[in-house]
């Protein structure tokens, strides 16, 4: 199961695993995207019932909503993969108060995660793959203001959801010690896709003339797919990868008391 899997890194690590052999259920904003997406997949594995689900991640009811649809649906989840994330050039709120950024690239992956978990704890050596990035180095996780009130920096605000999704990833294992689940995060290197297009005029520039010394999308899809699928990973359980191998994520990254913290403060968002 996957979000973000209608273009960049998210397309192309779905498009592998159905290549390998896998039925690929994903959650989509856009229904046209969706649909062709899907499409392709049962071009690439015809014998494969791929599924695709409609969902808002940017709101907590409609993340709430497609993950009860989808344990409603599926008995079994081998893998997920929370992939879907944006930047914003602009501070603006959804309709439940959250700053988009964190809505989207933190709570969006914790509340598919906490809808899907008994799924995934019913299925033999089940693995979470969250698409974290090496941006999370220039993230902060500042308690007193999570949501960017005080200051509204587009990239930093990017890093320190990124940086959410090392904590998350690291407390989600601790949590899932001993159920057979395994959780792991990843930085994907700077990968030339449509992130960054829709963050405002002047930004979206900046980022487009970056793509430019980017990696391609295969090559930004490896260690997805490989923590998704590989042997070498089983059983292995709250790392952060870079280039299919291990790494160490920035000492902020590593505090287990924030890791701790953010879950505590992420459920009672999540009411």
């Amino acid at each position: 199961m996957i979000t973000g899997a209608t273009s960049g890194i998210g397309q192309v690590a779905a498009e592998k695993l159905a290549a390998m052999g896998a039925r690929i259920v994903q959650v989509a904003r856009n229904r046209a995207r969706g649909d062709a997406a899907l499409a392709r997949l049962k071009q690439i594995n015809p014998d494969a019932d791929h599924k695709a689900h409609y969902a808002d991640l940017l709101l907590m009811r409609d993340t709430k909503r497609v993950a009860a649809d989808i344990a409603a649906a599926e008995p079994r989840i081998d893998v997920l993969i929370n992939n879907a994330g944006a930047i914003f050039a602009q501070r603006q709120v959804t309709s439940e108060g959250l700053e988009r950024t964190f809505a989207l690239n933190h709570m969006s992956y914790f509340l598919l995660t906490a809808g899907l978990r008994e799924r995934l704890v019913a299925t033999p050596g089940a693995r979470i793959v969250n698409v974290a990035s090496g941006a999370h180095r220039r993230g902060h996780v500042d308690f007193e203001d999570l949501q960017r009130a005080k200051k509204y920096v587009p990239f930093p605000v990017y890093g320190t959801t990124k940086l959410c999704n090392v904590l998350f990833t690291r407390e989600l294992a601790r949590r899932l010690a001993g159920t057979g689940v395994t959780a792991n995060c990843l930085h994907p290197g700077f990968v030339a896709t449509r992130f960054g297009n829709e963050a405002g005029p002047l930004y979206s520039m900046g980022v487009r003339v970056a793509k430019l010394f980017a990696i391609n999308q295969d090559e930004g899809s490896r260690t997805t797919v490989y923590l998704a699928s590989s042997p070498d990973v089983a059983g292995v359980t709250g790392g952060y990868f870079d280039k299919s191998a291990l790494a160490t994520p920035s000492v902020e990254a590593q505090d287990d008391v924030a890791a701790r913290k953010l879950w505590e403060v992420s459920e009672k968002l999540a009411g």
